[in-house]
């Protein structure tokens, strides 16, 4: 499909048909990639052994400031592409695209060597033990050059969403997910490289899938690529994707300081194998969470463009069936950590008293994620209007405002319990306070459709 007619799509055809042809594509992308890291650290667990599985869980926080500066420019580049989009201004979405691969990589080259010149310090801070500690290091140092490449595939795959190819991003994503299948167990169990062959098997991947990004960018018979000219910063084209993209970046940089104190919190009550635990109850969760990610990731161009465009009610029908398979998928989630916990714990590990505090803790923090897939679609629906305060408050609110204080306090009541207990109830009172903010935001486009305008952000 020529790339004007899938523009015209987003103004014309009707919303299901579409949320399936943007999600469906996002959702299989996004969920293989999942896969894929999950696969890893099933190869891990049961290749290298359960100080190995701690020792990854301690590097999730790295990988989250990692990740967080990648959709501060990803994701705000790909909302304001669709904007632009919606307004017919072509000249601005190429701008956009040259300011943001510039940024990406200002941004990739400070946090790499950040990390490079602190690793050990900052492994410690995030609970590090005596144990975990050299798997963490191997595993970091050898994925530290890949952090970069994986920014540039994830955030400029959203914009090539963005601009009307939502199959092509989709198949980038196949085939470093496919690649990375195909090459963790052979650097793991046939070369017997560990945990860092974990790690050279994704670098290796997510290399192949950046060139492919990077070369639909470079061709210039598609309507939006790179450019002269458009690589020069410009304040007033950063600002606004810089403002659009702090929502996501503090939700990974806020799970950053929630994943330090987490770790430390449970290794002080459970030790290593709690630590593990985390790790596989992340693991798990991420998954699910990952395909409301995929199905909000399908949303966003379409409520981009229809904002841009003043169809408001196309974007508010986007909203609502977006909401609805997302809570299903919490649902189920919910559902397999209440009754079948062991189903999930025995992929990761065949410890046994690994496996039992992996269930207690599946069972105590799934019980109210049902309703975490609305709260994200909430967050969602607010960057993809450019709404950059409401949804940097709700990146807030269950992480910093609920989560924190709770794991500081219920431990205190509970021991290790109290740690499980802080997710269920961060998420409820996340979840109220998002209605809320709906409501508030929904009265405001239903006054905007009666006098038929809105000025964007």
């Amino acid at each position: 499909m020529h790339n004007n007619e899938s523009l015209n799509r987003l103004d014309k055809a009707p919303i299901g048909r579409l949320l399936w042809e943007y999600s469906v594509p996002a959702v299989v992308g996004i969920v293989v990639m999942s896969i894929y890291n999950v696969i890893d650290r099933i190869f891990i667990g049961h290749g290298v052994g359960p100080d190995a599985i701690a020792g990854l869980a301690i590097t999730f926080p790295v990988m989250n400031v990692s990740a967080a500066f990648g959709v501060l420019i990803g994701a705000g580049a790909s909302t304001r592409t669709s904007i632009v989009l919606g307004q017919r201004n072509t000249d601005m979405a190429r701008v956009i695209l040259g300011n943001s691969i510039v940024m990406t990589l200002i941004f990739g080259t400070f946090y790499i060597a950040m990390f490079a010149l602190m690793m050990d310090p900052v492994l410690r801070l995030f609970g590090a033990s005596d144990q975990s500690l050299p798997y963490a290091h191997d595993f970091m140092m050898y994925i530290l050059p890949g952090l970069l490449i994986n920014n540039i595939t994830y955030s400029f795959n959203n914009v090539m969403r963005a601009t009307g190819y939502p199959n092509k991003a989709m198949y980038t994503m196949f085939i470093g997910a496919g690649l990375n299948v195909i090459l963790a167990p052979i650097a793991i169990f046939v070369l017997h490289w560990g945990i860092k062959g974990a790690a050279i098997a994704t670098d290796i991947s997510m290399g192949v899938s950046a060139v492919f990004v990077l070369a639909h960018f470079a061709n210039p018979k598609h309507e939006i690529h790179f450019t002269p000219g458009t690589y020069r910063l410009r304040w007033s084209v950063l600002r606004p994707i810089i403002a659009i993209g702090a929502a996501p970046c503090i939700v990974n940089t806020a799970g950053c300081v929630i994943n330090a104190v987490i770790n430390n919190t449970v290794y002080r009550y459970g030790g290593d194998s709690a630590v593990a635990a985390i790790g596989i109850f992340t693991t798990f969760t991420q998954l699910l969470v990952t395909f409301v990610i995929g199905v909000c990731m399908g949303m966003q161009p379409i409520v981009g463009y229809n904002y841009g465009a003043r169809r408001y009610d196309r974007l508010k029908r986007a909203f609502w069936l977006s909401a609805a398979v997302c809570t299903g998928v919490c649902l189920l989630g919910s559902l397999i950590g209440q009754f079948a916990p062991g189903v999930v714990t025995r992929l990761f590990t065949d410890d046994d008293a690994l496996i039992a505090t992996s269930n207690n803790a599946l069972r105590l923090t799934t019980w109210m994620f049902w309703v975490v897939g609305f709260q994200i679609v909430i967050t969602n629906f607010f960057q993809s209007l450019g709404e950059a305060g409401k949804s940097i408050f709700m990146s807030l609110i269950r992480q910093v405002i609920f989560l924190l204080p709770l794991l500081f306090t219920l431990p205190l009541l509970w021991g290790l319990d109290g740690v499980w207990l802080s997710f269920p109830l961060s998420d409820l009172a996340a979840t109220v306070v998002s209605v809320v903010l709906l409501v508030v935001v929904l009265r405001k486009i239903t006054r905007l459709q009666q006098v038929g305008g809105l000025k964007s952000d």
